[in-house]
């Protein structure tokens, strides 16, 4: 019979997901759950705790049975460049608008590849605004600044 042994890597990321997971079921029985047709304010996060405490299950199950390869290279420039990309967004749009913010954010996110040009980010980014602007100000109707006040005036046409 084979020894009990459980893959470290996978071990730590089930249960990471499944402390999390319960931390923020835990979290959203304070609030109202309601039904499936009538959801609380706490239903939402239930079901999404639930779901997280089931893939920590299963990733569990996986590092009991299996042994995972080693973590290799960490794609440092990704993250550097991936991770602050969102929260730029969130924290100009109100100032700088929705057109400077998504053509600066794409921008940004766009050299998480080292092999990203400047010339090609620059389209690519003028491309994802262009969409997104086509997208949410004309096919979705959303009332939202173009240009923000932290531009000057005379930028803004």
């Amino acid at each position: 019979m084979k020894p009990f042994t459980i893959d470290t890597t996978n071990g730590i990321c089930a249960a990471l997901f499944i402390f999390l997971g319960g931390f923020f079921a835990l979290q959203s029985l304070d609030l109202e759950i309601g039904t499936a047709f009538r959801m609380g304010p706490g239903y939402f996060p239930l079901v999404l705790a639930i779901v997280l405490i089931l893939l920590g299950v299963v990733i569990l199950i996986e590092a009991v049975r299996f042994e995972s390869e080693p973590i290799g290279h960490i794609a440092w420039r990704g993250m550097l460049f991936i991770l602050p990309a969102p929260i730029f967004f969130g924290l100009t749009v109100r100032g700088l608008g929705f057109i400077p913010s998504i053509f600066l954010t794409a921008l940004i996110a766009s050299f998480a590849s080292g092999r990203m040009r400047p010339l090609t980010a620059l389209v690519l980014s003028a491309g994802l605004t262009l969409f997104a602007f086509l997208v949410f100000s004309y096919a979705l109707g959303l009332p939202f600044r173009r240009f923000g006040p932290w531009l000057p005036s005379w930028l803004v046409l």
